[in-house]
């Protein structure tokens, strides 16, 4: 079973401010991790409180926030950002 792994287009703005080396980083943990895994909950954490039904992700430093959605098979990543600034919100 392949999981498709889909970016909101506020992830891919975020990825094009990033490093190359951390841009690289963090598509191939999607493409070698996730994609292929029969669980991708068993990789990852689930988030609590406001972000509760999303499911983190530690690459490195970085944090990817995640929907996962089982009828499709898709993982949504919604967030990805460093770790010290991935749970406040953008205008913060």
């Amino acid at each position: 079973m392949a999981w498709t792994i889909e970016y909101d287009r506020r992830v891919l703005k975020e990825l094009k401010k990033l490093d190359r080396k951390i841009q690289v980083q963090i598509l191939d943990f999607f493409d070698e991790r996730i994609a292929p895994s029969p669980d991708p909950r068993s990789i990852g954490k689930s988030l609590t409180s406001s972000f509760s039904g999303l499911w983190r992700y530690r690459i490195g430093d970085y944090r990817a926030v995640c929907r996962i959605e089982d009828t499709k098979l898709i993982v949504l990543v919604v967030r990805v950002a460093h770790r010290s600034k991935v749970y406040k919100l953008p205008n913060n």
